[in-house]
């Protein structure tokens, strides 16, 4: 299977292999390789709604320790209730373009599915969608702004 005289290219079934695990261990939703001979591009569709949900569940682990600072915790615990949370390590953009309005503005109403932000990682383009209906009340990240796994984005209630 290596290799495949008729039509004269080399598939090298490891290397996809290793690639496919590349997207599953780090969240992307396509990887691409290239060398002088080949290129290969491996992808698989992702859902946000079981990503997000994933990530919303660690939220309610910041609820304990209100009782230790009573004075400060009130605001924390509930943005990160309702924060979409980052899936991934990447560059934040609010908008699909430069010049182009922004996918969301405070106050605007969101449908569950709704693309809120695009995360840039590896360059692969993943679209960070709203995992339930509402309105948006903040925004907690700028435009091409770097974000961390599990940074709050957006706060939707």
């Amino acid at each position: 299977m290596a290799e495949n005289k008729g039509s004269g290219m080399n598939i090298d079934s490891k290397l996809v292999r290793e690639l496919a695990e590349l997207l599953a261990e780090t969240g992307l939703s396509e990887i691409e390789v290239e060398d002088s001979e080949r290129k290969i591009r491996v992808a698989r569709t992702l859902t946000a709604a079981p990503v997000v949900h994933a990530m919303a569940a660690p939220a309610a682990a910041p609820a304990a320790p209100v009782a230790a600072a009573p004075a400060a915790a009130p605001a924390a615990p509930a943005v990160d209730a309702n924060a979409v949370k980052s899936p991934m390590v990447g560059t934040v953009y609010l908008a699909a373009e430069p010049g182009a309005p922004n996918f969301i503005t405070v106050g605007q109403q969101v449908k569950q599915g709704d693309t809120l932000v695009i995360i840039e990682a590896m360059k692969v383009m993943n679209t960070i969608a709203a995992p339930a209906s509402g309105t948006v009340k903040a925004i907690l990240v700028d435009n091409a702004q770097p974000v961390e796994f599990d940074q709050p984005l957006v706060v939707i209630a």
